[in-house]
C-alpha cells in the first residue's frame, strides 16, 4: 500500500513557476513508479509526466516539455513536478500516482492515487 499527499498547488501569474511535491508513505517507495497527472474542468484526465523509480527514464507530456521537470528523492519518499512558464492552459487539479514496474502514461496503469491539488493560473 502506497499513500500519496499532493502539496505545492496555489495560483500563479501566467509566465510565473510553481513546484508541486507529492509525499509518499511506505518503506517501498523506491520500487514504484510515479507519475503526475491533471485535470481541468469539464475535461478528462490527463497525462504529465512520469519517473522511473530509478529516475534513470522519464516521459513528459508535449504540453509540457521543455516547461515542467519531473524529478524523485528517494530518500525522502518524494516527488516533484517544477512547473516554469505556467500558462493558463495548465490549470488544473493535478494528481501524482504511483505504481509497481514500468512507468506508463495511460491513468489506468497506476494504482495508487493522491488527492490532487489544485493549479490556477491567470493572465
Amino acid at each position: 500500500q502506497v499513500q500519496l499527499v499532493e502539496s505545492g498547488g496555489g495560483l500563479v501569474q501566467a509566465g510565473g513557476s510553481l513546484r508541486l511535491s507529492c509525499a509518499a508513505s511506505g518503506r517501498t517507495f523506491s520500487m514504484y513508479g510515479m507519475g503526475w497527472f491533471r485535470q481541468a474542468p469539464g475535461k478528462e484526465r490527463e497525462f504529465v509526466a512520469a519517473i522511473m523509480w530509478s529516475g534513470g527514464t522519464i516521459y513528459y507530456a508535449n504540453s509540457v516539455k521543455g516547461r515542467f521537470t519531473i524529478s524523485r528523492d528517494n530518500a525522502k519518499n518524494t516527488v516533484y513536478l517544477q512547473m516554469n512558464s505556467l500558462k493558463s492552459e495548465d490549470t488544473a487539479v493535478y494528481y501524482c500516482a504511483a505504481k509497481l514496474g514500468r512507468i506508463g502514461t495511460r491513468s489506468e496503469d497506476y494504482d495508487y492515487w493522491g488527492q490532487g491539488t489544485q493549479v490556477t493560473v491567470f493572465s
